[in-house]
C-alpha cells in the first residue's frame, strides 16, 4: 500500500505539502480529489497542477501534482488541521503514514547524505547549514572513500592522519544541529543578567540590584559570528543558609558540568576576593569578564585578566562575542571540507582509529564500509518535488 509523508514542517504557514508514494498512490487519490475544472487527476500531463477538493463536500482545498501511478503531490492550505484531515482521509483509503526523516533515509541509498539532509532540517543559522551542505553533496563520503583506498593500498600513515582530522572536526560537527552551551557564572550580583541581556541584544534574564534575584537556569539561543549558541544564565555562586539559594547555586554548579564553555562574571569595581579566586580555579578553562566597566574600576595586583565590559552601556560587548566564537571554533572550516556530524559516524572514526593504533588497518576498514552505501542500494525513486539542497 501507499505510504504518505509530510514535507513540509508541521505546524501553520502558506502551504503544505505531502507526498502520496507506492503502489496505487494515484487511485487512492482519485478516490477522495474532485478537480474544479474538467481535468482528470490521470499520468496524462504528468507534472502539471491541477486545482480542486479533497474529501467530503466542501472538502480541502488542494493543488495535485501527479508524478506518475506511483507518487502524487498534495498541496493544500498551511497548517495542522488541514493536513491531518487529508491524512485521515487517506489512512481510511489505505495509506500509511510515514516519517519524513524515514523517507529521506529511504530515497538516499548513501547514509551520509541521508543523514544530511536530515539535518539540514535543524540547522539553526545560514553557516551551519552550509557546512551541512558540503556533507550532502559528498565532502565527508568522499574523504572516507579515500581513506578506505589508502587502507587498501596499504597506505596507513596518511589514512590514520586523515582519520585524526576528521576526528577533530568532531565537536563542531555535532554542534551544527545542536547549540554549543555557554554558562555565564559567578558572585550574585556581577552583572550577569543585564550581560546575558546585553549579549542577546534584547532583555531575556530578570535584573535587579538584589543580590539572589536570579534562582533558576534561564536560557535562550542565539548565534555568534554564525555558530549557534545557548547562553544560561545562572544563579549567583556564594554561601548563604536560604533554602532556595542554595537550590539554585547547586543548579549552577551541576550546568557548569555541562557547558561548552563558561564565562566567569565578576564585578569589576568591587574588590577581589578569596571566593572569587577559588571560582577562577574551580574552573581554571573559563573565560573571566569583569563587569560594570563604567563604574571605577577596582584594580588589585591579585586580580586575574579578562574582559572587561559595561552590560549597561555596551562597551566590551563586541569583543567578548568574537572571543566567544573563537574559543568556540578556533579554526573554522574551509568550504567543502569534510565533517563528520553524528554520532554514529564519529564512533565509526573512533572505532578505525582504535583498530589503527592496535594495527588492525583491515579491522579498521571494515568499520569504516558500514558508513558506506549497501553494494545493492537500489535506485532511487524519489520524484522531483522542485527542491534540492543547493550550495
Amino acid at each position: 500500500m501507499p505510504t504518505i509523508v509530510q514535507l513540509t514542517p508541521p505546524g501553520r504557514g502558506a502551504i503544505a505539502t505531502a507526498l502520496v508514494e507506492g503502489p496505487g498512490a494515484l487511485d487512492v487519490v482519485t478516490t477522495r480529489f474532485r478537480p474544479a475544472g474538467t481535468r482528470s487527476v490521470s499520468t496524462d500531463g504528468s507534472r502539471q497542477l491541477i486545482f480542486g477538493h479533497f474529501g467530503p463536500t466542501p472538502g480541502e482545498e488542494v493543488v495535485a501534482r501527479v508524478h506518475g501511478t506511483d507518487a502524487v503531490e498534495l498541496h493544500c492550505h498551511g497548517g495542522h488541521a488541514a493536513m491531518a484531515r487529508i491524512a485521515e482521509l487517506l489512512g481510511q483509503s489505505g495509506c500509511t503514514p510515514l516519517d519524513w526523516r524515514d523517507w529521506a533515509r529511504r530515497h538516499h541509498p548513501d547514509p551520509i547524505t541521508a543523514d544530511a539532509h536530515v539535518a539540514l532540517a535543524t540547522a539553526r543559522t545560514q553557516r551551519t547549514a552550509l557546512v551541512l551542505l558540503d556533507q550532502f553533496h559528498g565532502a565527508l563520503r568522499r574523504s572516507l572513500d579515500e581513506i578506505q583506498q589508502r587502507l587498501q593500498q596499504s597506505e596507513l600513515s596518511a589514512a590514520r592522519r586523515q582519520i585524526d582530522a576528521l576526528l577533530a572536526r568532531a565537536p563542531l560537527g555535532l554542534h551544527l544541529t545542536k547549540p554549543w552551551r555557554v554558562v555565564l557564572a559567578g558572585p550574585p550580583n556581577a552583572g550577569k543578567s543585564s550581560l546575558i541581556n546585553a549579549l542577546l541584544g534584547y532583555s531575556r534574564a530578570i535584573v535587579h540590584c538584589q543580590p539572589g534575584t536570579t534562582r533558576d537556569v534561564v536560557t535562550a539561543t542565539t548565534a555568534v559570528d554564525g555558530w549557534p549558541i545557548e547562553l544560561c544564565d545562572t544563579a549567583g555562586l556564594r554561601q548563604t543558609k536560604q533554602p532556595v539559594e542554595q537550590a539554585g547555586a547547586a543548579m549552577a554548579h551541576e550546568t557548569l558540568l555541562a557547558a561548552n564553555l563558561v564565562l566567569l562574571v565578576f564585578d569589576g569595581s568591587q574588590p577581589w576576593a578569596d571566593p572569587d579566586a577559588s571560582l577562577v580555579a574551580l574552573r581554571p578553562d573559563a573565560l573571566i569578564v569583569h563587569n560594570k566597566s563604567d563604574l571605577p574600576p577596582a584594580h588589585q595586583p591579585s586580580r586575574p585578566g579578562g574582559l572587561w565590559t559595561s552590560a549597561l552601556r555596551g562597551d566590551g560587548i563586541e569583543p567578548l562575542l568574537q572571543t566567544i566564537a573563537q574559543r568556540l571554533v578556533p579554526d573554522p572550516p574551509l568550504p567543502g571540507e569534510p565533517i563528520p556530524f553524528t554520532a554514529d559516524q564519529i564512533d565509526a572514526l573512533r572505532a578505525a582509529q582504535s583498530a589503527m593504533v592496535h594495527a588492525k588497518s583491515a579491522h579498521a576498514a571494515e568499520l569504516l564500509a558500514r558508513t558506506s552505501p549497501p553494494a545493492t542500494a537500489p535506485e532511487s525513486t524519489r520524484p522531483s518535488l522542485g527542491w534540492t539542497p543547493q550550495a
